[in-house]
Parts: structure tokens; sequence; C-alpha cells
């Protein structure tokens, strides 16, 4: 339609970065649309000329939404056009098959709600069948409700929030919503096993306490397991579950950048404390379009995941990928396939999955736990690219399934070996399409002793295999290089080393790892591996390597090997290196779970364990220790951590029996006693400040309301109006600092300011040298004692609502202007609670354009966090000012006044510390 195509032209005009605000028949034009009353002016005239009407006078008082413009147009005098009216190009309505244009995952869930707000989304599976369903326009509208909630609760954006949930509804609508309020997701897991509750406890401290988190977002039955997190978390000030949250409505919601964080991605731990992986909008649109680029991805695709959502494979693999490219994502609880894997096949068989993916250990558990009985009319023959990463791809494990399940349709060209990590936010190295798994046999002897890859002959059965992960993806580059990083030649072994605009900046507030990861312009993963033929051949971590010898031993063969054993648990054996202070060497241990309580049992074992030793690593290990269930610890996503077993091993730990569950939580209950007892007197303290400056307040208004009254020149009523404020601000111990105050022009200006709290404008009156006149609402004039100081102190007022009176005061202030006043106006027009630089209204530049004095940009920081908008609670802080370059004005039209609000809002952006609202 012609008139929403006029609104949506005048939208960008003003506010170039609000091209994605929906422009329909309903919106209001104020609130919705933030056109004010010179705005709508300068529509109905484009409005008259595009239509070739004359508009009644009526329509600039009554129309508040483009449908009242409509009714007042069909009863418009009809005059002749002088230009034919713009008719939309049929190029610009046609809908592509992904947001190619987007620039942060807000944006691609957004065209997708305007392109297929109905098309399924997300399609969630049970215990029975399909639970739940989401659509496109679902998810954006609960997810602006969460973020609304979000908003209310002060989240600022840049703060963290986060989101201990299962797979569920809520899950994704919280995760979208955090997105939409400008706050930055931190996904962290729910506990697993009571018996290490207290490891749980600790290590989500550790990362809520790093990630500065503000908000906790849980199940109902997770709260008081949240509450004890909060007495250890000072940044923690709330816990809420989904439902709390979307109560809330109505919130302006902030738009993020390209550049702004998206996700804190927390590594899984498998070496040390978990370290928050940065990572951008830029960064994960990168990563999604290159995995899709790799693999051939269209909406025609669906996706089949179990994968836990807060692990990067199941989060951004999985569901931001369905998102970005419009495909269906069916997802289940893992432990809906923990306790029943073959579910996860039936559900690729009855949604008809294309797309699916899982770690090694997933596939080898569809190998055991799973019946020929139960795949009876299983037909695999939809599932065109089965992803095996996350872990070290066993080749063994990729023959059997593949040799399995091909006779219920799985092609052997679906089984897609990858390789990827958190700080390349996923995925980093893709095979070919259609090619199928690639073995690499390989002489053990000379790998182990140089790390050199020699193919092996068919005879040769020392081998060592090894899978390959495949190439770069599209745009990004990897390396393998030597301990001194000099590149090494194909077929060496070295540190694997990557870049591209997928990977991270860092760590979050953690330097020192971050400088371990960034090698100039190159990311150490950490790994190991070779290159051959142009793929990537993955052999193990660096940190795991040990050193025997003269001999790099790799545990993670041995582990699989233990692991085969009858009575030893698969999937539970650690192997490491610790040290021998006695002989000054390390020693090689492999601890191991099993069930067996037999003392001739567990020796038999023993023996097993280490005639497997010999035979993969030529030596047997120093130690074999024989531990029961649920020993070994794991990361979240099912890892060996052979950091803390070493830790288990060396403490003498290994065969305790942990502490009764209700111990636990009494101990770290009692262990965040000193953290609330802090945080208490930090708010006694708060308090005690807000009284007192209030009380000081009164102390010296109540004085100056009648010296004011008494003082006949305006020039000293100002002037005493300024003592007054510097006095509060010495008495309070408030910090003001201001650069750039020498910039303010000597003549006529028009200073412009963002306006973050009510403090703004007592805070630029004890700053500015000369007298200003600050402009106004007339609603302030009608309160009492505050009307009557702004009166006496030469403010103007002028009226919001009123557009007939708007127009007019907008004539009285050019005027004044003109004659040489100096005045101070707020363009943002009002208060808000939530932060950010929202749109400016174009008032102030009308006026410096049709005046021709130049304007000062003012950029005020601190004020919001002193006294935020709605509040009376006054809290200490600093305030700082930036006075920028004074912008002349080049023109008096409606053009240049455009154009000084473009310069102007840019300047104080980059100063004022705050989101661009847009």
């Amino acid at each position: 339609m012609l008139l929403l195509e006029l609104v949506r032209d005048l939208i960008v005009e003003v506010h170039p970065h609000a091209a994605q605000v929906p422009v329909t028949l309903d919106r209001d034009f104020d609130r919705d649309l933030g056109l004010g009353s010179l705005e709508l002016v300068e529509l109905l005239l484009r409005v008259e000329d595009a239509f070739g009407v004359t508009l009644p006078s009526r329509a600039f008082a009554a129309a508040e939404t483009p449908r009242d413009l409509l009714r007042v147009l069909d009863s418009a005098d009809r005059r002749p056009a002088e230009h034919p009216a713009p008719i939309p190009s049929g190029d610009s309505l046609k809908e592509t098959s992904s947001p190619a244009a987007a620039s942060t995952l807000v944006e691609a869930l957004g065209w997708h709600t305007g392109t297929t707000p109905d098309r399924t989304h997300i399609r969630i599976l049970g215990e029975s069948g399909v639970e739940d369903e989401l659509s496109y326009h679902a998810l954006y509208a609960e997810a602006a409700s969460v973020a609304a909630g979000l908003l209310a609760r002060d989240l600022a954006p840049g703060d963290t929030v986060a989101i201990m949930l299962p797979t569920t509804r809520a899950y994704f609508v919280t995760f979208a919503g955090v997105l939409l309020a400008g706050g930055v997701p931190v996904p962290i897991y729910p506990p697993m096993r009571p018996s290490q509750l207290a490891d749980h406890l600790q290590r989500h401290v550790h990362i809520l306490a790093n990630a500065r988190a503000i908000l906790l977002v849980a199940d109902p039955e997770a709260v008081p397991l949240g509450r004890l997190l909060r007495s250890h978390v000072e940044s923690l000030r709330h816990v809420v579950t989904p439902e709390s949250l979307a109560a809330e409505r109505g919130a302006t919601l902030p738009t993020p950048g390209l550049h702004d964080v998206a996700l804190l991605q927390y590594t899984s731990g498998s070496t040390g404390h978990p370290k928050g992986v940065v990572l951008t909008h830029a960064n994960l649109l990168a990563n999604i379009r290159a995995m899709g680029q790799a693999a051939a991805v269209s909406a025609a695709d669906t996706f089949v995941s179990w994968l836990p959502l807060y692990h990067d494979m199941g989060l951004i693999g999985a569901w931001l990928g369905s998102l970005y490219f419009g495909m269906p994502l069916v997802v289940m609880p893992p432990e809906v396939f923990l306790t029943r894997p073959t579910r996860w096949l039936w559900a690729i068989c009855t949604q008809r999955g294309t797309i699916s993916a899982a770690p090694n250990f997933a596939y080898e558990l569809c190998l055991r736990k799973v019946d020929d009985a139960e795949l009876e009319g299983l037909d695999l023959s939809s599932w065109r690219l089965a992803f095996n990463g996350a872990e070290p791809v066993n080749p063994e494990t990729v023959e059997r399934f593949t040799a399995r399940f091909g006779a219920y349709g799985l092609r052997r060209t679906a089984i897609t070996p990858v390789y990827g990590l958190a700080e390349s936010s996923v995925g980093l190295a893709f095979p070919p399409l259609g090619r199928g798994p690639l073995v690499d046999r390989i002489e053990r002897y000379p790998f182990v002793r140089s790390g050199r890859a020699i193919p092996a002959d068919e005879a040769d059965a020392d081998t060592a295999r090894f899978v390959a992960c495949g190439r770069p993806l599209p745009g990004h580059d990897l390396r393998i290089v030597d301990s001194a990083g000099n590149e090494v030649a194909d077929r060496e072994e070295g540190r694997i080393e990557f870049r591209g605009p997928s990977a991270t900046s860092g760590y979050y507030r953690n330097a020192d790892a971050t400088r371990s990861l960034l090698r100039d312009e190159w990311l150490d993963t950490g790994d190991l591996g070779y290159i051959a033929g142009g793929e990537l051949y993955v052999t193990g971590r660096l940190k795991d390597l040990i050193i025997r010898a003269g001999r790099n031993l790799h545990p993670d063969e041995l582990e699989n090997a233990v692991g085969n054993l009858t009575g030893v648990r698969k999937g539970c054996v650690a192997v490491f290196a610790s040290p021998d202070p006695a002989r000054g060497t390390e020693r090689l241990v492999v601890l191991a779970e099993t069930r067996e309580t037999d003392d001739h049992a567990r020796t038999d074992l023993r023996s097993q364990i280490v005639g497997v030793t010999v035979d993969l690593l030529g030596t047997p290990p120093d130690e074999v220790v024989l531990v029961p269930p649920r020993t070994v610890p794991k990361t979240s996503s099912g890892k060996i951590r052979r950091a803390a077993s070493r830790e288990i091993y060396e403490r003498g730990t290994t065969g305790a029996r942990p502490a009764p569950v209700w111990w636990q939580l009494v101990a770290f209950g009692w262990s965040g006693a000193r953290g609330r007892v802090r945080r208490a007197l930090r708010a006694v303290k708060a308090v005690a400040f807000a009284w007192y400056a209030s009380i000081l307040a009164v102390a010296v208004a109540l004085p100056l309301v009648a010296l004011l009254a008494l003082v006949p020149r305006e020039q000293w009523r100002w002037r005493l109006a300024r003592t007054a404020v510097r006095l509060l601000v010495r008495l309070t111990g408030t910090s003001i600092t201001v650069n750039g105050l020498d910039r303010l022009p000597s003549g006529t200006s028009l200073v412009v300011a963002n306006h973050p709290s009510w403090l703004d404008g007592l805070v630029l009156a004890a700053v500015l040298p000369t007298p200003f006149r600050f402009v106004a609402g007339e609603v302030l004039s009608r309160r009492m004692l505050a009307g009557f100081v702004l009166r006496r102190v030469g403010t103007v007022f002028v009226e919001r609502t009123e557009r007939q009176r708007g127009v007019s005061d907008t004539d009285r202030l050019v005027e004044l202007a003109r004659q040489g006043q100096r005045l101070a106006m707020f363009p943002e027009g009002h208060l808000d609670r939530s932060p950010g630089l929202r749109r400016f209204r174009m008032g102030a530049f009308v006026v410096a354009a049709r005046a021709g004095v130049p304007v000062v940009p003012v950029a005020i920081q601190g004020t919001r966090s002193m006294l935020r908008p709605g509040s009376r609670f006054l809290r200490r802080g600093a305030v700082h000012i930036a006075v920028e370059e004074a912008i002349q004005p080049r023109g008096t039209d409606w053009a240049a006044a455009v154009e000084y609000q473009h310069t102007v809002r840019a300047a104080i952006l980059r100063h004022c510390g705050e989101p661009d609202l847009k």
C-alpha cells in the first residue's frame, strides 16, 4: 500500500536504523513509529503530493494511525498530481529462502516472523510423541513478552542472563526473549546426578560469577537451587521462572548491533574451569552461513535433535541454524534419548529428518542399547547428513553404525564426521558432501615416537586409525604448527590453529586464558592433529598428551579399548599422567569404573587392562585404579574430565563415598552466608545515603525557592540555582567530570543532550559556564514546586501532546534562537527505565536549521545509575559529560534538519555509554 510505503520511507529517513520496525495501518504514529508533530507535518505534505489531494486541516489533529489517515484520504478533495504516484517494485516484495541481509539473530527471527509467521519452527517431542509446536510468530510474540519482563527487572543491554531450563517451549522463548531485550544469554545445565551436587554447584558459581549474571531463569523446581547460588554470586539479583517473566508487556525493545555480544558459551571444562567464549551476532551468523553452505542446507531440510541446548552443537548447530535457514527443528529432551536411544532413530524416520548430529558416544549407545526388535519398520533413507562431532570420532563406531543401520536405509554417504569448537562458534571443518567417512591407517611406532602419520601397509597389524574431519568451512582457515609456532608439513602432528569470521575475540573476563588462545591472527584450539590430502585428522588434546620415555601417548584410544573390556563401564575410563615425587617423572594412571566387587575378578580385570595398555602403547601403566560407578567426573556433554580425575586420584579419594545430598546443600548454603552479609551491609549503606541525600535536597531547596521568589533578574536567579546545585553535588560526594567544555561557542548555540535521568538538567546546570534556557515539557510547568523553580530560571515550556501547539512552540523557539538566546534541549522527549539512546524528535533540529545556529552534542553518562526513571531512590555515583564540537547548519529546510539530527545523534551515541535503541 502506497500510504504505508510513504510512512516507512519517512521513518527510515528520520530514524535510519529503524528499518525493521513493522509499519501497519494500526500502528500509533507517536508511540509506535516515533513520528512527532513536525514529522507528521512532513508526512501530510508527502501524502498530498503522492495522492494528488488537499487534506483537510483536521487531518493533522485527528490522525493517530495510518488507518485514521486513510479514512481522511477517502474524503479529501482531489487535485491533479504533479507526478505519478510511485508503485512498489515487484522484486522488492519477493521472499528469499533465508534472511541473507540480517546482521543479527534478532533480525533473522524478525525476517521469518514477517515472511512466514505461521510456519512451524520447532516441534517438541516427548515420551509419547509430539507435545508442543512453536511457529515463528508465536516464538517472537512470546519472546517479546519475556523481554518486557526482563526490562521491567532493570535488565540493561549487555547484561548477562543465565538460563537453566530443560528442553521445553520455555527455553526457546526465554533465550529469544533475552536477545530481544538486548541481554546476553548464558546457558547452564541443570544438575544431573544428586551424588555430584556439590561439584555441580561449585562449577555454576564459577560460571555465574565470571559472567556477572544479574538474573537466573529456572524451572520452579530449580528455583531453590538458584537461590543457593545467589548467596555465592554477588551480581545475581533475581532468580525467576519463565512464567513470571511473561507476565510483563509493553516495553520498548532495543536493537542489538552486528558486533554486540549475542552469547556467552561456556566451555565444557574437560581440561579445567569452564571459560566463557564471547560470541557476537557476527560470529554466529558467519558460522551458521558457512556451515549451511558446506552442508547445502535449505528450508526443505528437517533437523532432528536430542542435543542439550546448553551445548554449542545443540544450541547453535541445531536450533539457531534451523532458525536462520527456516527448516523445522524436531527436538526432544536429552533424557528421552538417553533412556531409550531408539527414539532418536524413530524421530528421524517419522519426521522425515534430513539432518541430525550427535557425539560419538550417541552412535555407540545406539549400537549397544537398541535391540533389533525395536527397529522393525524403521526407515532412515531420509537422513542425508549424520554429523558426528563434539568429541573424538571413533573409526570403529563409524564402521559398525554404518554397517548395522545400512539395513534400515541409512546411506554410507550420510555419515559425516566433523570438527568444531566453541571458540569457532561451533563448526570449523566439514568433509565434502556425499563422500562418506574416510579413515586413515598409519604406522603406530613412528607416530608415537615422532608424530609422523605414515600410511600403513595392509599387512601391518600394529596401526593407529584416525577419521578425517574434512576441510575448513568457507571463509575459514586452519593450519598445523609445532611448539615454536612454525607450520609443519603434511602428515606431521602438531597443534591445530584456525582463523575466520566465526572466531571468538576471547574469553569473557579471563585475560590470561585469552592471551594463551590468541596467537597473532590465529587461535590455538588446544587440539592436536595433522593434515593429509587437504583434510584434517584430529588426534587428541594437547593438555591430555602423555609423554613417556620420549613417546607421545594419546589417552583416547586406550580409554576406548579399556572401556570395551567386560566388567568395565564403557565411556567411564580416564587415562592421565600424574607426577611421581619419588622419581621426578610422571606416572601413567588408568582410572576405570566397574561394578565388580569380587577380589579375584578385580585382579583379573587389572591384568586385562595392563595387557591392553602394553598392546596399544608398548608400555604398562604405573597404576590401574578400579573405582565404583559414577566416580569418573564428566562434563555436561559427557566428556571425561581428565584433570578432575587426576585431582581425585592425587587426593586419594577415588573410593570415597560422596556426602549425603542434604549435607552438601547445607555446607554450600553455609559457605554463602558471608556473601549475604556483605550484600546486606551494602544495602544498608545505600538506604542511608538515599535518606541523607533526600534530607539534604530539602534543606537546600527550601531557601532556594524563597530566594528565587525575591531575586529580580533572571540571570541572577540562574546563577543562584547553579550555586545550589553545585552545593548539592559537593555535599553528596558526587563526581562530575566534563570533557570538551571549551568547545561551547561563545555566541548563540543550541545544546542537545541525551536524557537518561531526571538528574540530567541539574548536572548540565552545574557545569554550563553561562546561562542557558532549558526547554521542557508543558506538563512540568503544572507541578507546583518544580514548575515555579523552572519558570524563575527562564525555562521555556513546549506542548508535546497537542500537535497544533507543538508546531507553534517550534516557531517560538526559532524566534528565541534568532534573538541570541542559548537553548538546551533533550530530543528524546521522555524518560525510560531501560538503558539506551532512543529516537530523537525533530523539533530541536528544525529550530537549529531554521534559526541558523550551531548545535552542540552533549553526552551524559552515569545519571541513570544514580536515579533511574520511575525511582525516588538516589544512589551514590559519578557522572561523566562529553561535549562534542559544535555542528554548523548546512541549510534551513527539512533535509538539513534531518542531516542535523543524524549527525548529532551519532556524536552523542559515541560517548553516552548506552546502546542504540534506534
